[in-house]
């Protein structure tokens, strides 16, 4: 089936769906929702049998949905309408959501049903929500639609009528004042609630210190106390704020006021050192084990049945010059351990993104702040391919992008969640031409041809299909939690393993013959050396790609690497369509 995704970005869901419906066999091309006038462009050079809407901030234009069928993709259960679903389902406390597809029609989310899934409420933001338990739900619903599709007998359920002649249950955005927190007043997990509820997009509008802003990715503190609304501690670039019956941790502020006030960036840096003086800084050690939901340690590092852990919860994934650093001293005192099998677990949500582009944008040299971001992710991938003495596993609950993937490759073993999405290669920012060793790490796992496609077409690939071209070594698991239970146990059992000695000593002697063919200093060098010209060079296209992504600036056409449609065949203008797989 020939299917044309209209999205407003290409996002975590629109991206796993995307890699789902392939796989499936499905031709599916992409159209960025610009204005009316393009989407029905693109309606009209695709001419598609099915139309998605998987992330869409606005209605499909009339003339779209009357002439093709048109699916939308809502993240509430069946009956919920509105663009605030998930807001709703955190602000109420719902045990139980859900994602459904609709037919569109004239109301928005009042379509006929084509399916709708559930799902249990996991206690967590809304970012995180809509990446695992939406995604996968979406994913389900939308392969469910497209059996019914099949069946000449399947008719979509109308929504009920209400008495005044609506359909279903209609609950509009949030506004400011419903998402005010009273500090004096409100409890942590009131907090809590309401800064998740708004996580992502819009972020709690508040002040602090004098400072207008927005708050975004907070953590309980049950251990620290204070008078309501201070301040009482930093740790990491995150701020500790006291409650009526403990404190919540904000990592990410975005100031309403100043230069910078687009950019979401650590709240220390946003609240600056004169604010926060006499604001102790409260550090709390890697291997210091805390009760789970007592605190917030983004780095933790901790041994169990033969096998040591490396877990770095960094914001979205993006790693700072001093994360990196943080954590490769931590992955060193963790390999000093008894531990034989070191597993790095990254986030729950997003394994690593790589450099951290918001704090470089925030830099006054962006280029040095660049140059040395990706220098610090090379120093900590190369600590883990010179790991010679231990088995090395990356066990990947979330995505990874760009650098973040090769640092997963730097280990012996990449295990996969079924769910994981990932992008391994630059081109996309500015056409970044990469380093953490990629040179080396890529060509060795999947070989030469493989990796210049891998590289070179830009586009998603999902865990099954990263395991069909040996570029991970194994995917299982339900779900991230499941994943993680299960790698624990594949991890414990390498470490009782009677070979793992045998192992060891071919994992030496390949590495001793690697370096002899090629030292790794020689393509950090090179890779380097292309890097410089991104950086410092007259072609300032990474710089403006950056500056678009963290600044949010809207998309002012698709990319023909996702727009199939676009893509016209040799007979220019005579509407002949290249139909090749991307």
């Amino acid at each position: 089936m020939r299917i044309l995704f209209l999205t407003h970005g290409f996002n975590s869901l629109t991206q796993r769906l995307f890699v789902e419906l392939r796989r499936l066999g499905h031709e599916v091309s992409i159209e960025f929702d610009i204005n009316d006038r393009v989407t029905e462009e693109a309606v009209e050079l695709y001419r598609p049998d099915l139309v998605i809407a998987p992330f869409l901030k606005r209605a499909i234009p009339e003339v779209v949905w009357r002439g093709t069928r048109c699916w939308i993709v809502h993240p509430g259960p069946l009956g919920d309408r509105g663009p605030a679903a998930l807001d709703w389902a955190i602000e109420d406390e719902a045990r139980e959501w859900g994602v459904t597809v609709l037919q569109a029609d004239a109301a928005m989310d009042a379509g006929d049903v084509w399916a709708s899934v559930s799902f249990p409420m996991r206690n967590a933001s809304k970012s995180s929500l809509y990446r695992r338990e939406v995604t996968d739900a979406a994913v389900q619903a939308v392969t469910v639609a497209l059996g019914r599709l099949q069946d000449p007998g399947f008719r979509p359920e109308p929504l009920a009528v209400n008495p005044d002649g609506s359909r279903g249950r209609w609950r509009p955005a949030f506004t400011a004042a419903q998402r005010r927190i009273d500090w004096q007043r409100d409890d942590t997990t009131s907090v809590l609630r309401r800064i998740r509820a708004a996580d992502g997009s819009p972020g709690v509008r508040d002040e602090i210190l004098g400072l207008p802003v927005r708050l975004y990715n907070a953590w309980p503190e049950w251990n620290l106390s204070g008078e309501p609304g201070t301040l009482i501690g930093t740790r990491d670039g995150a701020i500790c704020r006291a409650t009526v019956d403990g404190g919540v941790w904000i990592t990410h502020l975005r100031a309403l006021e100043g230069g910078r006030r687009d950019l979401k960036l650590p709240a220390v840096q946003v609240l600056g050192p004169q604010r926060l003086a006499g604001v102790p800084e409260i550090p709390l050690d890697p291997f210091t084990v805390v009760g789970t939901g007592d605190t917030w340690q983004e780095i933790r590092a901790w041994n169990e049945d033969g096998v040591g852990y490396l877990a770095f919860e960094f914001h979205n994934g993006a790693m700072s010059t001093d994360q990196c650093r943080r954590l490769q001293a931590a992955w060193e005192r963790l390999r000093r351990t008894s531990a034989r099998v070191l597993v790095l677990l990254g986030g729950g949500d997003f394994w690593s993104n790589g450099i951290h582009l918001h704090r470089i944008e925030a830099e006054e040299n962006a280029a040095e702040a660049s140059w040395d971001n990706i220098e610090a992710m090379n120093d900590l991938t190369r600590s883990i391919i010179e790991t010679g003495d231990r088995l090395v596993v990356s066990a990947l609950r979330g995505n990874a992008g760009a650098g973040g993937v090769f640092l997963a490759l730097a280990a012996d073993e990449m295990w996969c969640a079924p769910g994981v999405i990932l992008n391994p290669h630059y081109k996309n920012m500015g056409n970044l031409y990469g380093s953490e060793y990629w040179t080396y790490l890529l060509p060795r796992r999947v070989g030469p041809k493989a990796a210049r496609e891998i590289m070179g077409n830009r586009l998603p690939i999902g865990a099954s299909q990263a395991r069909e071209i040996a570029l991970v070594d194994a995917v299982f698991g339900t779900d991230a939690a499941d994943f993680a239970a299960q790698a624990a146990c594949r991890a414990a059992g390498l470490a009782a393993s009677g070979d793992l000695e045998a192992r060891l000593q071919a994992k030496q002697s390949g590495r001793r013959r690697d370096e002899a063919s090629r030292p790794l200093a020689t393509y950090r060098e090179e890779e380097m050396r292309r890097m410089r010209l991104n950086f410092f060079g007259f072609d300032p296209s990474y710089h403006v790609a950056r500056y678009n992504f963290v600044h949010r600036v809207p998309h002012s056409r698709t990319p023909l690497h996702l727009a199939l449609h676009r893509r016209i065949g040799a007979a220019a203008g005579t509407g002949t369509i290249t139909r090749n797989q991307p």
